[in-house]
């Protein structure tokens, strides 16, 4: 079975850190009802998830994709590329300790989890603001006696990897192009947002469902013609903090009985 572990929206959510947006004052009651409500879509999808109290002094707090990279044998702990989100790690890793061993990321590495997208044994890291050349290295040397491959991907014009693409399965990519370099991805099959939703590839897909932020309903159309389940959510408060899908929860596979 999937279990994600997610975290509460902080009060703090105000003071988040932006790359590629306006500040817009975020309407905290809304946001941790889109939360909730983005925690049950995960349920009705038949992940069991395990909810992390807010951290009312780490702003970015809910976005806890970044923190960790999680795969079957092992977590490894990021050293994010934002100064200001480091504090966020030690809580996380202790919610992650019963489920996988731990690695830690050393100086002068940066990596955070939203440049991460995984297919199979094949991880693919965006080369962003957020994440540098050491920390895809270590990562690397973590993961590849595991039989994890490990390839670099450039991104441009958005905060993390998973910003401009997501998988979508049946090795199929959901990406905005114009924000990496789409050679990584050579043998896969990228499927384009629309034009005109330049922010819908980040997508959250388990099984044969996508979620999708309801203000992308062109995305939604592509995606049903491919015959994927659609389960659109309305995160608008959230995505004042530049949120998408991926960043508000770490998924990873757990046996029945943990």
């Amino acid at each position: 079975m999937f279990t994600a572990i997610t975290r509460a929206v902080s009060p703090g959510l105000n003071r988040c850190e932006l790359e590629h947006i306006e500040r817009q004052e975020i309407d905290i009651s809304q946001a941790v009802g889109q939360h909730r409500r983005y925690e049950d879509c995960l349920r009705d999808l038949g992940v069991r998830v395990i909810s992390l109290p807010a951290e009312p002094d780490l702003p970015d707090s809910m976005f806890v994709e970044d923190p960790a990279v999680v795969v079957n044998e092992v977590a490894v702990m990021t050293r994010m590329g934002a100064a200001s989100r480091r504090g966020e790690s030690a809580s996380l890793a202790q919610a992650l300790a019963p489920f996988r061993r731990l690695r830690w990321m050393r100086e002068p590495a940066t990596l955070e989890g939203g440049d991460v997208l995984r297919m199979g044994t094949a991880l693919f890291v965006g080369v962003s603001a957020r994440t540098n050349a050491d920390g895809i290295a270590q990562l690397a040397a973590e993961l590849e006696p595991f039989g994890y491959s490990v390839r670099s991907v450039k991104v441009r014009g958005c905060l993390h990897l998973k910003s401009a693409c997501c998988p979508i399965g049946d090795r199929n990519v959901l990406a905005n192009r114009d924000w990496f370099d789409t050679a990584a991805f050579e043998g896969y099959d990228i499927v384009d947002v629309p034009h005109d939703e330049p922010r819908a590839a980040n997508v959250l897909a388990i099984g044969g469902t996508v979620m999708v932020p309801a203000c992308f309903p062109g995305t939604a159309r592509v995606l049903e013609d491919l015959g994927r389940q659609v389960r659109m959510l309305d995160i608008s408060e959230l995505m004042k903090a530049e949120a998408g899908l991926t960043c508000s929860s770490i998924l990873f596979e757990t046996a029945n009985s943990l």
